[in-house]
């Protein structure tokens, strides 16, 4: 597997910059004391950046693997840093107005700022679908990696998706009336208005639904299925079981479809306005039922027995550990 030199070099670049504005922010966090919307002014950029700092990371190594369409990823990998800087841009740049950033029509200025933010948004999304397909299209050796990577890659396009449905108007301003001289359009919860109790760090609401959780969920599939295999090729050394090929496999599968089953549940909650802390009976039992059903999967899962210790080899834990070299 090709080192990390060979990575998608502008989006490397990109990240690197995002956690240089990270460290910004956590200093904004510490030296301005304004609060907007109920949260420390600096917040949003500060989990702005750590999220494309990932995000960025994550897809130029995903970029590295592809052996079709390479020149097309490139440029793919390049409208993903274009447009995500100028995301960022104005985010700060709101941020030192001392205005929001996201559903702000409180004039024509700030309603044009979002609109090009949301156009940003589409082009971003659809870098990465593009991204994406040449993942589907590429031959990967080991068909676990091949699962958590594309998996990974469709699901974050969903929770990436789920950002859409935030920049429609709320029920209570439809009802209002007056979306043509509304301040506010969108908004981040569901049933409660934004700004108000919320979760330490996150900032999600405790009183209403929230849309940014699954939006969080689902696109950090991006980071954590790939994790989930790097972690089962670390182990295989020490548990038999995880020596096959054929379990870390139907392990990722099993991870795949219980992830997106999550980012259905976690949809499904905050649209019925319910707060992530404070599930009712339905959710609970859905939640139940997910859980069963992946450790059903699990268990079947490691039910193929390892090989005998007289015809294993030591090459397939390493080949398969070279997946994921830097």
């Amino acid at each position: 597997m090709s080192s990390w030199r060979s990575w998608h070099r502008p989006l490397s670049v990109f990240s690197a910059v995002m956690a240089l504005g990270a460290l910004v922010s956590a200093v904004g966090l510490v030296v301005d004391d304004r609060i907007l919307l109920g949260a420390p002014i600096w917040a949003k950029p500060f989990k702005f950046s750590l999220s494309f700092t990932a995000y960025g990371l994550t897809l130029a190594w995903m970029l590295a693997q592809t052996t079709w369409g390479r020149r097309t990823g490139w440029w793919a990998g390049n409208v993903v840093v274009l447009t995500a800087l100028v995301e960022m841009a104005l985010v700060i740049g709101q941020v030192i107005r001392g205005k929001r950033s996201h559903f702000n029509a409180e004039t024509a200025f700030d309603a044009n700022l979002y609109t090009v933010m949301g156009l940003t948004v589409v082009a971003l999304w659809a870098a990465t679908l593009v991204i994406a397909v040449l993942l589907l299209r590429t031959r990967l050796a080991d068909r676990a990696t091949a699962w958590a990577i594309r998996g990974g890659v469709l699901i974050a396009l969903v929770g990436a998706g789920l950002g859409f449905l935030m920049a429609q108007p709320t029920a209570e301003q439809r009802a209002a009336g007056n979306l043509d001289t509304a301040d506010v359009i969108g908004a981040h919860s569901v049933g409660v208005p934004d700004g108000g109790p919320a979760m330490p760090l996150t900032g999600w609401s405790t009183t209403g639904g929230d849309l940014r959780i699954p939006h969080f969920v689902g696109m950090h599939a991006l980071q954590l299925l790939p994790l989930l295999l790097i972690a089962l090729v670390l182990l295989a050394p020490r548990i038999a079981r995880l020596r096959d090929a054929r379990v870390r496999l139907r392990l990722v599968r099993v991870a795949t479809v219980g992830y997106a089953g999550l980012v259905a549940l976690t949809t499904w909650q905050a649209l019925r306005g319910q707060p992530l802390i404070r599930p009712d009976a339905a959710t609970l039992m859905a939640a139940g039922v997910l859980l069963a059903g992946v450790a059903a999967g699990v268990r079947a899962a490691l039910r193929t027995a390892p090989e005998p210790e007289s015809v294993r080899t030591e090459t397939e834990p390493a080949s398969a550990s070279k997946e994921f070299t830097a």
